[in-house]
């Protein structure tokens, strides 16, 4: 394969052992070439500028400048770059973050040799790659969305007065609306949320981080 038409691949993580496994297998798959390599988001961001690989592999947790603002900054400045976050961390709010700045994959570093080959090739074409952690992440990120905006937001101020420990009478008096106005407006959250009772309701609240 001549080395025009191979994808152009760069490496991002600030240990060097994971940089060397990953080159190591990148330099045994015919279709890519490594262009270059960086130990953390600032090195990224300069030599994705003057590099221009068509995949950029990133790691998120990095001394300095962490990788999703590295992927942030690198969608913003040449938007036909690929990055694929291999990270150790499967965090919701960190796939959220990292998908949000614009990577169109996210794997665990413990994934096969194949899967990642496939990762790749997928992002060159433009096709989003998710492991399975990442993929619920986001499924329970949309459900929260859902959730949260089935709320008015005098639904969400007595959603919270409720987490606080306050009951129907003491809301009614921060608020200043009448009682059966909080009890209506209880009664709505409780149908929203699919709840029977108020401790399910505050305990959903709790959980899925809704107010």
């Amino acid at each position: 394969m001549d080395e025009e038409s191979k994808i152009r691949v760069m490496i991002v993580d600030d240990h060097a052992v994971v940089r060397s496994g990953l080159g190591a297998f990148l330099s045994v798959v015919p279709r890519f070439v490594l262009v270059g390599e960086a130990e953390n988001g600032e090195q990224a961001v300069v030599r994705a500028r003057s590099l221009r690989p068509d995949v950029i592999l990133m790691d998120l947790m990095m001394p300095g400048m962490d990788g999703v603002t590295a992927t942030r900054l690198i969608k913003g400045q040449t938007p036909s770059i690929q990055i694929i976050a291999l990270t150790s961390f499967q965090e919701d709010d960190m796939v959220q973050n990292a998908m949000k700045a614009g990577a169109i994959g996210y794997l665990m570093k413990n994934v096969s040799t194949h899967e990642l080959e496939a990762a790749i090739l997928a992002a060159k074409d433009g096709k989003m790659t998710l492991s399975p952690e990442a993929a619920q992440a986001l499924v329970r990120a949309m459900q929260h969305a859902t959730e949260t905006e089935l709320l008015t937001g005098r639904e969400k101020e007595i959603l919270k007065l409720m987490v606080e420990g306050l009951n129907n009478a003491e809301i009614a008096e921060r608020i200043v609306v009448s009682l059966s106005t909080v009890k209506y407006h209880v009664s709505n959250i409780l149908a929203k949320l699919g709840v029977d009772n108020r401790v399910a309701a505050i305990a959903q609240a709790i959980q899925k981080k809704m107010v």
